[in-house]
């Protein structure tokens, strides 16, 4: 066994490579902006190295570095009126903290709620008065409480329960709340109500009928007018995601009833006439502007590729973050313009992806892949898998990839089933099976890889992070024979020993996902924890850590591990201090760096042929760069 201690570095005086410059080039989220004061925005860049928070005055264009911590930050919300900034203040990446506020023209962070002990955050809405705000608690002892905050005042609480809630909206002139909850037990479909602030219920709507029909809803804002009680509210009723406009005052649904295909989200236009439609299919997204009045849909044009998010302006412009796989990610705007474009540095691009369909256990699997340009197989190949186990891979940029086609391979993305983006029935197919469905799929794409020529079956990579590299393990040792070696990025490894560590709200996602604890349900853990499996493990490991991690605690790896070292089993261990995952670019950097070094020592070397073509040496030349 070997403990990284991420000594690997380039040669000094060497050009920096490509895949580390996308690492290290300059990006910003899109800007949220104050409703009241539009021209005031917040936003999320990496310029100083490691993510933060920075506060931009359009009308002057100047921007501010707002917060400046050693594991940086990204949780911010501007209030309405634009006056203040709050963020979330954790240790070291544990998420577990308090809001602190800020100027937006700077000055000292006080106590946004003083009164309000430290927790997980379980959602937060700022009121235009500037003086009050709802906040969302979470916490292993009280589960989730909710607390209206008012300056100069002591919190009040207006919510309790053991299950998942969350803080969904605030009205327009702050006389409702909206709340998302799973008081039936089932945490991947919520119900909603819409409280007053002093906590008394105005209105009820759930879609889980029990917790037996396994629908959700979700909120997606309040009209932007004051006295208007309608709720922009997600929902599932037709086997996919897409928005209703709910009247809390009188009951009464509009259901837009759009014709599209996969997954719908919706946000309002400031004036209320109309929404900002957000259309996810198929691994890729595009918009359109929906008119209330007639009904009418019209696509907003934007470049074929992901949308990750996108607002619309008092102006009627929309603004949007757009990236392909292949162009990196940029702010966009309807005008024409790009909006935010960071000084310094600009990322390299990256290769185009194809799309894959391939026959399933459960129906067809879409698979993302990419190679270097000018192969042919059978290639080294990377199967990357993405988290969630509710999210999936699209047609956008990914700094991780990148790196592994530079350096000679090809990459596999796989939407396995519980992947969001492919209707709701995909999504939810993973419950008591947990991550033997998924493995199912993956194994159902690795044999067309294999098949089809693309893939070397003696060079296979598994990984992934979190869910992924939860997958990972699991893959390694339910399917020993299948890959040439695995990296797991913070995974769950020992799914009994994370449950009883880990933060709450994941502690009522697994009761849903396995149907109860490990107490209740001992044999459903045990089929799905990749630590039943570890003495089958075959191929050497790789796994990362963030020792204050609350998702896939640190104990339950060390657990992992130890199985691993009782055996002699190859391995290799880095963990670094942070969370789940880490917000420093040198940090990352030095991660993949570790990840593919690793990977260097411990696959067959690449046939010369492949090398020349790619300009790289054959993998076996990287051996004396061992950490």
């Amino acid at each position: 066994m070997t403990e990284s201690n991420g000594s690997v570095s380039p040669e000094q005086n060497e050009p920096t490579p490509d895949w580390e410059k996308r690492f290290r080039a300059p990006r910003v989220s899109l800007p949220d902006w104050a409703e009241d004061a539009p021209d005031r925005s917040l936003f999320v860049s990496n310029a100083t190295g490691t993510y933060e928070l920075y506060a931009w005055d359009r009308a002057t264009d100047e921007q501010r570095q707002v917060t400046d911590r050693p594991n940086g930050t990204t949780d911010g919300v501007l209030s309405p009126d634009g006056a203040w900034i709050w963020w979330f203040d954790d240790k070291d990446g544990d998420e577990f903290g308090v809001w602190r506020r800020q100027p937006f023209a700077g000055g000292e962070d006080d106590l946004a709620a003083p009164g309000l002990d430290a927790s997980y955050p379980a959602g937060l809405a700022l009121a235009r008065d500037g003086r009050t705000a709802v906040v969302g608690r979470s916490t292993d002892e009280d589960g989730t409480t909710i607390y209206v905050a008012r300056e100069g005042e002591q919190p009040v609480e207006i919510y309790r329960h053991r299950e998942s809630a969350g803080v969904g909206d605030l009205s327009h002139d702050g006389s409702l709340i909206a709340l998302e909850h799973t008081e039936h037990g089932d945490a991947m479909h919520s119900a909603l109500r819409v409280v007053r602030p002093d906590g008394t219920a105005v209105a009820d709507l759930d879609d889980t009928r029990g917790g037996t029909q396994e629908l959700g809803l979700e909120v997606l804002g309040f009209a932007p007018v004051d006295g208007d009680p309608r709720l922009l509210i997600g929902h599932q009723r037709r086997g996919r995601w897409e928005p209703l406009v709910w009247d809390v005052s009188t009951g009464e649904e509009s259901d837009l009833a759009l014709d599209l295909p996969g997954d719908v989200s919706a946000e309002w236009y400031p004036d209320g006439t109309g929404l900002l439609i957000a259309h996810s299919f198929e691994a890729r997204s595009e918009l359109f502007r929906y008119d209330l009045a007639v009904r009418e849909l019209v696509r907003i044009p934007t470049p074929p590729g992901s949308v990750s998010g996108a607002t619309a302006r008092p102006d009627g412009s929309v603004e949007y973050l757009w990236s392909s796989a292949a162009e990196p990610s940029t702010v966009r705007s309807t005008t024409g313009r790009v909006v935010l474009d960071p000084p310094g540095l600009k990322s390299p691009g990256s290769v185009a992806v194809e799309d894959v369909w391939v026959e399933g256990p459960g129906g067809r699997i879409h698979a993302l892949v990419q190679k270097p340009l000018g192969t042919t197989g059978p290639l080294p190949t990377v199967f990357d898998i993405h988290g969630g186990p509710t999210w999936h891979d699209s047609d956008a940029f990914a700094a991780g990839p990148a790196a592994w086609i530079d350096h000679g391979y090809a990459v596999v993305r796989v939407n396995y089933r519980g992947s969001t983006g492919y209707g709701r029935a995909w999504t939810d197919a993973l419950k008591h099976r947990v991550g033997l469905i998924e493995l199912e799929d993956i194994a159902a794409v690795r044999e067309w890889a294999v098949s089809t020529g693309l893939a070397d079956p003696a060079r296979l990579i598994l990984t992934g992070g979190s869910w992924g590299g939860y997958l990972t393990l699991l893959g390694l040792g339910t399917q020993p024979g299948a890959w040439t070696l695995g990296i797991a990025a913070v995974p769950v490894a020992d799914y009994v020993t994370a449950y009883h560590d880990e933060m709450e709200a994941l502690k009522a996602m697994d009761r849903t996902l396995l149907g109860g604890t490990p107490e209740e349900v001992p044999e459903r853990f045990e089929a799905s924890s990749p630590l039943t499996y570890v003495d089958q493990v075959k191929a050497p490991v790789y796994i990362s850590a963030g020792v204050n991690d609350p998702r896939c605690p640190i104990r339950q790896i060390d657990n992992y591990v130890k199985r691993l070292e009782a055996r002699g089993a190859v391995h290799e261990v880095y963990r670094y201090d942070a969370g789940h995952g880490s917000l420093v670019v040198d940090e990352r950097i030095k991660q993949v760096t570790l990840e593919l070094d690793f990977a260097t020592r411990h696959l067959p070397p690449t046939h010369p042929g492949i090398s020349a073509r790619l300009g790289v040496p054959p993998l076996g030349e990287f051996e004396d760069k061992a950490p």
